[in-house]
Protein backbone atom coordinates (compact mmCIF):
# COMPACT_ATOMS: atom_id res chain seq x y z
CA UNK A 1 0.00 0.00 0.00
CA UNK A 2 1.61 3.17 -0.82
CA UNK A 3 2.14 5.70 2.01
CA UNK A 4 -0.14 8.43 2.94
CA UNK A 5 1.28 11.72 1.49
CA UNK A 6 0.77 14.92 3.82
CA UNK A 7 1.60 18.39 3.63
CA UNK A 8 2.46 20.37 6.24
CA UNK A 9 1.40 24.16 6.73
CA UNK A 10 2.77 26.14 9.71
CA UNK A 11 4.47 29.19 9.45
CA UNK A 12 7.38 27.84 12.05
CA UNK A 13 10.47 26.63 10.24
CA UNK A 14 11.34 24.64 13.59
CA UNK A 15 7.67 23.04 14.37
CA UNK A 16 7.59 22.16 10.53
CA UNK A 17 10.83 20.41 10.56
CA UNK A 18 10.57 18.37 13.28
CA UNK A 19 6.53 17.51 12.55
CA UNK A 20 7.63 16.28 9.22
CA UNK A 21 11.05 14.57 10.60
CA UNK A 22 8.83 12.03 13.30
CA UNK A 23 5.64 11.60 10.77
CA UNK A 24 8.15 10.28 7.90
CA UNK A 25 9.37 7.86 10.91
CA UNK A 26 5.83 6.24 10.10
CA UNK A 27 6.11 3.93 7.31
CA UNK A 28 2.15 4.44 6.40
CA UNK A 29 3.14 7.83 5.75
CA UNK A 30 5.48 10.15 3.83
CA UNK A 31 5.84 13.92 3.88
CA UNK A 32 5.94 15.46 0.21
CA UNK A 33 6.25 19.03 1.04
CA UNK A 34 6.04 21.82 3.25
CA UNK A 35 4.62 25.50 3.36
CA UNK A 36 4.99 28.71 5.65
CA UNK A 37 1.82 30.25 4.64
CA UNK A 38 -1.43 29.16 2.69
CA UNK A 39 0.32 30.87 -0.50
CA UNK A 40 2.68 28.63 -0.17
CA UNK A 41 0.65 25.63 0.39
CA UNK A 42 -1.95 26.33 -2.82
CA UNK A 43 1.10 25.67 -4.73
CA UNK A 44 2.14 22.72 -2.84
CA UNK A 45 -0.96 21.36 -3.00
CA UNK A 46 -1.53 21.48 -7.09
CA UNK A 47 2.22 20.45 -7.57
CA UNK A 48 2.37 17.50 -5.27
CA UNK A 49 -1.22 16.51 -4.74
CA UNK A 50 -0.90 15.62 -1.29
CA UNK A 51 -3.77 12.85 0.62
CA UNK A 52 -3.58 14.94 3.74
CA UNK A 53 -3.02 18.17 4.92
CA UNK A 54 -1.66 19.61 8.33
CA UNK A 55 -2.79 23.27 8.90
CA UNK A 56 -2.10 25.60 11.82
CA UNK A 57 -4.84 27.92 12.38
CA UNK A 58 -3.28 31.34 13.04
CA UNK A 59 -0.50 31.90 10.10
CA UNK A 60 0.51 34.92 8.20
CA UNK A 61 -1.07 37.01 5.30
CA UNK A 62 -4.11 34.41 5.49
CA UNK A 63 -5.31 32.25 8.88
CA UNK A 64 -5.87 28.54 8.38
CA UNK A 65 -9.77 28.97 8.57
CA UNK A 66 -10.26 31.52 5.65
CA UNK A 67 -7.75 29.46 3.34
CA UNK A 68 -9.66 26.20 3.91
CA UNK A 69 -13.17 28.53 2.86
CA UNK A 70 -11.05 29.21 -0.21
CA UNK A 71 -9.67 26.22 -1.09
CA UNK A 72 -12.22 23.28 -0.54
CA UNK A 73 -14.72 24.16 -3.15
CA UNK A 74 -12.10 23.65 -5.48
CA UNK A 75 -9.93 21.18 -3.83
CA UNK A 76 -11.27 19.13 -1.52
CA UNK A 77 -8.08 17.77 0.28
CA UNK A 78 -8.37 16.05 3.92
CA UNK A 79 -7.65 18.38 6.52
CA UNK A 80 -6.19 18.38 10.08
CA UNK A 81 -6.27 21.61 12.10
CA UNK A 82 -3.59 22.14 14.62
CA UNK A 83 -5.16 24.99 17.03
CA UNK A 84 -4.67 26.22 20.37
CA UNK A 85 -7.69 26.11 23.10
CA UNK A 86 -10.04 28.53 21.07
CA UNK A 87 -12.99 28.17 19.59
CA UNK A 88 -11.38 28.89 16.54
CA UNK A 89 -11.28 25.38 15.80
CA UNK A 90 -14.74 25.06 15.15
CA UNK A 91 -14.80 27.33 12.60
CA UNK A 92 -12.29 25.17 11.02
CA UNK A 93 -14.42 22.58 11.10
CA UNK A 94 -17.46 24.52 9.98
CA UNK A 95 -14.92 25.27 6.91
CA UNK A 96 -14.44 21.67 6.13
CA UNK A 97 -11.63 20.55 8.15
CA UNK A 98 -11.69 16.90 9.09
CA UNK A 99 -10.78 16.62 12.17
CA UNK A 100 -7.93 18.49 15.15
CA UNK A 101 -5.51 18.38 17.77
CA UNK A 102 -4.41 20.55 20.30
CA UNK A 103 -1.26 21.83 19.26
CA UNK A 104 1.47 21.88 22.22
CA UNK A 105 2.78 25.46 23.34
CA UNK A 106 6.24 23.90 23.49
CA UNK A 107 8.52 24.09 20.98
CA UNK A 108 11.07 21.29 22.52
CA UNK A 109 12.02 19.06 20.01
CA UNK A 110 11.47 15.80 22.52
CA UNK A 111 8.28 16.78 22.98
CA UNK A 112 6.61 17.85 19.54
CA UNK A 113 8.09 14.51 18.04
CA UNK A 114 6.48 12.25 20.67
CA UNK A 115 3.06 15.00 20.47
CA UNK A 116 3.19 13.82 16.74
CA UNK A 117 3.69 10.07 17.04
CA UNK A 118 0.91 10.02 19.91
CA UNK A 119 -1.82 12.30 18.44
CA UNK A 120 -1.13 13.48 15.35
CA UNK A 121 -0.78 10.22 13.57
CA UNK A 122 -3.32 8.56 14.24
CA UNK A 123 -5.59 11.99 12.69
CA UNK A 124 -3.90 12.25 9.50
CA UNK A 125 -4.33 8.57 8.87
CA UNK A 126 -8.39 8.77 9.80
CA UNK A 127 -8.08 11.65 7.36
CA UNK A 128 -6.93 9.82 4.73
CA UNK A 129 -9.91 7.75 4.52
CA UNK A 130 -12.38 10.71 5.23
CA UNK A 131 -15.20 10.93 2.73
CA UNK A 132 -15.13 15.36 2.25
CA UNK A 133 -18.63 16.58 1.46
CA UNK A 134 -19.13 19.63 -0.64
CA UNK A 135 -22.87 20.16 -0.78
CA UNK A 136 -25.54 19.39 1.70
CA UNK A 137 -29.35 18.75 0.99
CA UNK A 138 -32.42 19.52 2.42
CA UNK A 139 -33.86 17.11 4.82
CA UNK A 140 -37.47 16.24 5.22
CA UNK A 141 -39.53 18.12 7.22
CA UNK A 142 -39.86 17.92 11.07
CA UNK A 143 -43.41 17.54 12.65
CA UNK A 144 -43.56 19.07 16.37
CA UNK A 145 -46.16 19.73 18.46
CA UNK A 146 -46.20 17.19 21.20
CA UNK A 147 -45.51 16.21 24.60
CA UNK A 148 -42.82 13.45 24.77
CA UNK A 149 -43.23 13.07 28.45
CA UNK A 150 -40.30 11.14 30.31
CA UNK A 151 -38.02 10.30 26.91
CA UNK A 152 -34.48 10.37 26.07
CA UNK A 153 -32.41 11.04 23.01
CA UNK A 154 -29.01 9.42 23.20
CA UNK A 155 -26.24 10.50 20.60
CA UNK A 156 -23.06 9.57 19.84
CA UNK A 157 -20.36 10.52 17.69
CA UNK A 158 -16.31 11.43 16.87
CA UNK A 159 -14.32 12.23 13.51
CA UNK A 160 -16.63 14.42 11.30
CA UNK A 161 -19.33 14.87 14.27
CA UNK A 162 -18.95 18.02 15.82
CA UNK A 163 -20.65 19.63 12.34
CA UNK A 164 -22.78 16.44 12.56
CA UNK A 165 -24.25 16.86 15.33
CA UNK A 166 -24.48 20.92 14.88
CA UNK A 167 -26.39 20.01 11.28
CA UNK A 168 -28.82 18.21 13.98
CA UNK A 169 -28.69 19.92 16.90
CA UNK A 170 -30.02 23.51 14.07
CA UNK A 171 -33.67 21.40 13.28
CA UNK A 172 -34.49 20.58 17.08
CA UNK A 173 -37.42 22.92 18.42
CA UNK A 174 -37.25 23.22 22.68
CA UNK A 175 -39.90 20.10 21.93
CA UNK A 176 -36.95 17.62 22.28
CA UNK A 177 -36.91 15.05 25.02
CA UNK A 178 -33.82 15.30 26.99
CA UNK A 179 -30.61 14.33 25.17
CA UNK A 180 -27.32 13.18 26.28
CA UNK A 181 -24.27 13.15 23.89
CA UNK A 182 -20.73 11.63 23.73
CA UNK A 183 -18.47 13.57 21.29
CA UNK A 184 -15.29 12.47 21.07
CA UNK A 185 -13.08 15.49 22.26
CA UNK A 186 -10.20 16.81 24.53
CA UNK A 187 -11.06 18.42 27.84
CA UNK A 188 -11.83 22.49 27.34
CA UNK A 189 -13.09 21.83 24.07
CA UNK A 190 -16.21 20.07 25.35
CA UNK A 191 -17.19 23.63 27.16
CA UNK A 192 -16.08 25.71 24.43
CA UNK A 193 -18.22 23.49 21.77
CA UNK A 194 -21.63 23.24 24.20
CA UNK A 195 -21.69 26.86 24.41
CA UNK A 196 -21.32 27.35 20.94
CA UNK A 197 -23.90 25.34 19.92
CA UNK A 198 -25.95 27.08 23.51
CA UNK A 199 -25.53 30.79 21.12
CA UNK A 200 -26.59 28.99 18.09
CA UNK A 201 -29.79 27.32 18.44
CA UNK A 202 -33.25 27.21 20.56
CA UNK A 203 -32.50 24.18 22.69
CA UNK A 204 -30.12 25.18 25.66
CA UNK A 205 -27.27 23.39 25.16
CA UNK A 206 -24.16 22.58 28.11
CA UNK A 207 -21.46 20.44 29.33
CA UNK A 208 -22.66 18.11 31.10
CA UNK A 209 -21.61 18.32 35.19
CA UNK A 210 -22.47 15.52 38.00
CA UNK A 211 -25.98 15.52 38.96
CA UNK A 212 -27.34 17.16 36.25
CA UNK A 213 -31.51 17.44 35.62
CA UNK A 214 -31.87 15.88 32.05
CA UNK A 215 -34.96 17.42 30.50
CA UNK A 216 -37.10 18.52 27.80
CA UNK A 217 -35.47 21.15 25.65
CA UNK A 218 -32.07 20.60 27.14
CA UNK A 219 -28.92 19.16 25.29
CA UNK A 220 -25.66 17.64 28.15
CA UNK A 221 -23.05 17.39 26.43
CA UNK A 222 -20.27 14.64 28.09
CA UNK A 223 -17.48 16.72 28.99
CA UNK A 224 -13.79 15.65 27.49
CA UNK A 225 -11.49 12.83 29.53
CA UNK A 226 -14.90 11.84 32.02
CA UNK A 227 -17.63 9.56 31.42
CA UNK A 228 -20.93 10.13 31.69
CA UNK A 229 -24.32 7.44 32.62
CA UNK A 230 -27.74 8.24 32.41
CA UNK A 231 -29.44 7.52 35.99
CA UNK A 232 -33.23 7.60 36.67
CA UNK A 233 -34.38 7.99 40.44
CA UNK A 234 -38.36 8.69 41.63
CA UNK A 235 -38.68 9.55 37.99
CA UNK A 236 -35.97 11.85 37.11
CA UNK A 237 -33.11 11.89 34.60
CA UNK A 238 -30.02 12.70 35.78
CA UNK A 239 -26.68 12.28 34.24
CA UNK A 240 -23.36 10.77 36.26
CA UNK A 241 -20.21 12.40 35.27
CA UNK A 242 -17.14 11.20 37.10
CA UNK A 243 -13.68 10.04 36.05
CA UNK A 244 -13.16 6.82 34.72
CA UNK A 245 -10.67 4.54 32.31
CA UNK A 246 -11.24 4.56 28.52
CA UNK A 247 -14.18 2.15 27.31
CA UNK A 248 -13.60 1.24 23.57
CA UNK A 249 -10.54 3.50 23.63
CA UNK A 250 -12.13 6.62 24.83
CA UNK A 251 -13.11 8.74 27.86
CA UNK A 252 -16.23 9.75 27.40
CA UNK A 253 -16.79 6.63 25.60
CA UNK A 254 -20.33 6.70 23.36
CA UNK A 255 -20.82 2.60 24.68
CA UNK A 256 -20.53 3.79 28.21
CA UNK A 257 -23.56 6.52 27.52
CA UNK A 258 -25.03 4.29 25.42
CA UNK A 259 -25.32 1.20 27.84
CA UNK A 260 -26.13 3.28 30.78
CA UNK A 261 -29.50 4.92 28.65
CA UNK A 262 -30.25 0.97 27.89
CA UNK A 263 -30.33 0.41 31.79
CA UNK A 264 -32.38 3.60 32.94
CA UNK A 265 -34.89 4.66 29.72
CA UNK A 266 -35.05 1.15 27.75
CA UNK A 267 -37.80 1.29 25.83
CA UNK A 268 -38.20 5.25 26.17
CA UNK A 269 -35.64 6.42 24.19
CA UNK A 270 -33.90 6.63 20.57
CA UNK A 271 -30.29 6.07 20.16
CA UNK A 272 -28.36 8.13 17.23
CA UNK A 273 -24.94 6.61 15.92
CA UNK A 274 -23.04 9.05 13.70
CA UNK A 275 -19.74 9.38 11.86
CA UNK A 276 -16.58 8.05 13.64
CA UNK A 277 -13.93 6.18 13.32
CA UNK A 278 -13.49 2.35 15.57
CA UNK A 279 -16.11 0.67 17.08
CA UNK A 280 -17.24 2.96 20.33
CA UNK A 281 -21.25 2.98 20.32
CA UNK A 282 -21.83 -0.12 18.84
CA UNK A 283 -22.40 -2.08 21.72
CA UNK A 284 -23.91 0.17 23.29
CA UNK A 285 -26.30 0.79 20.69
CA UNK A 286 -26.86 -2.90 20.69
CA UNK A 287 -27.98 -3.07 24.07
CA UNK A 288 -30.31 -0.05 23.26
CA UNK A 289 -31.64 -2.10 21.06
CA UNK A 290 -32.11 -4.98 22.80
CA UNK A 291 -33.87 -2.93 25.82
CA UNK A 292 -36.89 -1.80 22.94
CA UNK A 293 -35.26 1.68 22.11
CA UNK A 294 -35.20 2.65 18.74
CA UNK A 295 -32.01 3.23 17.17
CA UNK A 296 -30.41 5.24 13.89
CA UNK A 297 -27.68 5.01 12.21
CA UNK A 298 -25.71 7.60 10.38
CA UNK A 299 -25.75 6.69 6.45
CA UNK A 300 -22.41 5.68 4.61
CA UNK A 301 -22.91 8.25 2.13
CA UNK A 302 -23.90 11.54 4.79
CA UNK A 303 -20.48 10.00 6.84
CA UNK A 304 -17.32 12.00 6.81
CA UNK A 305 -15.60 8.63 8.98
CA UNK A 306 -18.34 5.17 8.30
CA UNK A 307 -16.49 3.48 10.99
CA UNK A 308 -18.55 3.64 14.75
CA UNK A 309 -22.25 3.16 12.21
CA UNK A 310 -20.78 0.89 9.96
CA UNK A 311 -19.55 -1.48 12.89
CA UNK A 312 -23.15 -0.87 14.75
CA UNK A 313 -24.93 -1.95 11.63
CA UNK A 314 -22.91 -5.09 11.11
CA UNK A 315 -23.45 -6.65 14.41
CA UNK A 316 -27.84 -5.80 14.31
CA UNK A 317 -27.99 -2.62 16.40
CA UNK A 318 -29.32 0.04 13.76
CA UNK A 319 -32.40 -0.58 13.43
CA UNK A 320 -32.50 2.41 10.23
CA UNK A 321 -29.75 3.83 8.58
CA UNK A 322 -30.95 7.44 7.91
CA UNK A 323 -28.63 10.21 5.64
CA UNK A 324 -27.02 13.50 7.80
CA UNK A 325 -30.27 15.75 6.24
CA UNK A 326 -32.94 13.39 7.78
CA UNK A 327 -31.63 12.08 10.84
CA UNK A 328 -33.66 15.19 13.05
CA UNK A 329 -36.65 14.50 11.28
CA UNK A 330 -36.28 10.72 11.60
CA UNK A 331 -35.42 11.03 15.45
CA UNK A 332 -38.88 13.37 15.72
CA UNK A 333 -40.92 10.79 13.52
CA UNK A 334 -39.39 8.58 15.99
CA UNK A 335 -40.82 10.05 19.29
CA UNK A 336 -44.27 10.75 17.40
CA UNK A 337 -45.07 6.86 17.23
CA UNK A 338 -44.06 5.64 21.06
CA UNK A 339 -46.79 5.58 23.47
Amino acid sequence: MKPIKVLVVDDSLLFRKIISYALNEDSDIEVVAMAADPFQARDMILRFKPDVMTLDVEMPRMNGIDFLRKLMPQYPIPTVMLSSLNESVFDAMNAGAVDFVNKPVSENAEHLAAWAKEELIVKIKIAAAANIRTSRQEGAKIVHGRNYGNKILAMGASTGGTEALSAVISKFDTDIPGTVIVQHMPPGFTRMYAERLDKQNKVTVKEAENGDLVEQGKILIAPGNRQMRLTRSAGLYRVEVKEGAKVSGHCPSVDVLFQSVARAAASDAVGVIMTGMGSDGAAGLLAMRRAGAKTIGQDEKSCVVYGMPKVAFDIGAVAQQVSLENIASKVYNMFNTMP
